[in-house]
């Protein structure tokens, strides 16, 4: 907390109405501004500030780049499939970046990798059919 004292002493004025100097003052008591910190909104300076970019994601923004992963990896899975025999297969999809993760945030083993190779249309029809 000590770190973050003027982004929670903001927080706690904005959200609130109570002054942080009130603890020092001791009208505030360390179990109600305990409180009080726990259940700050994901918005707040204080959240941000501590857990950084990741605060500023939700379940459904997780949810919705999972969905974008997906339907990229479909259309990519399609085209791949509906290619000219001879053409270059087309280029696999980027998965959306996540918080935090400098590189792609992936669990292991999904999404293609430097050993992988693109489906041929005959592994693609079989995997289809």
């Amino acid at each position: 907390m000590e770190e973050h004292a003027e982004a929670l002493e903001a927080d706690l004025l904005r959200y609130y109405g109570v002054d942080l100097l009130d603890w020092h003052r001791e009208t505030l008591s360390s179990r109600r501004l305990s409180v009080l910190v726990r259940h700050l909104p994901p918005d707040s300076a204080f959240v941000r500030a501590r857990e950084g970019e990741a605060a500023e994601w939700g379940l459904t923004d997780h949810l919705l780049a999972a969905v974008i992963d997906h339907l990229a990896i479909a259309n990519w899975m399609y085209a791949s499939v509906n290619r000219d025999e001879y053409a270059d297969p087309p280029e696999a999809p980027v998965p959306v970046p996540r918080p935090g993760a400098g590189a792609v945030d992936m669990p292991e083993g999904a999404g293609p990798s430097a050993t992988d190779h693109a489906p041929t249309a005959a592994e693609l029809a079989r995997f289809f059919g």
